[in-house]
């Protein structure tokens, strides 16, 4: 017989649970990002990097080279902008979330080339490279 109490068990059941609901959100995150030697390749041949944040997350700090259009207007001012739907468009935000979803939204317009760069700093030392 065990000297565990039901309450320990549920302590360790709730920190299991916890523990693989954080790896599988860490997981997904990184899923649906590019590699970064796949980004480093773009980047020479001239991709572009779009940054998602907001107006006010980009004038804070931003990478030189990127072009700003938040997550909010990327349906409607990215097409403005860029035009050819072929263009490699390497997407960054604070995180790596509003990136993954405006990637989704330009994959829905016909930008085939679009790609989740993932976080501000993940972004800042690829295209550092």
């Amino acid at each position: 017989m065990s000297n565990c109490t039901l309450g320990e068990t549920m302590n360790w059941t709730t920190a299991l649970v916890m523990g693989l609901a954080l790896a599988l959100i860490f997981i997904l995150k990184r899923s649906g990002q590019i590699s970064s030697k796949q980004a480093v390749e773009y980047l020479k041949s001239g991709a572009l990097i779009v940054d998602v944040r907001s107006s006010g997350e980009f004038r804070s700090r931003h990478l030189p080279a990127a072009l700003n259009i938040p997550l909010g207007e990327v349906e409607n001012a990215l097409p403005r902008r860029i035009r050819d739907k072929k263009q490699v468009l390497l997407l960054h935000c604070q995180s790596g979330m509003r990136s993954g979803i405006a990637v989704r939204k330009l994959k829905s317009l016909g930008y085939v080339n679009a790609y989740n760069l993932g976080s501000y700093a993940r972004a800042a030392s690829i295209a550092g490279k």
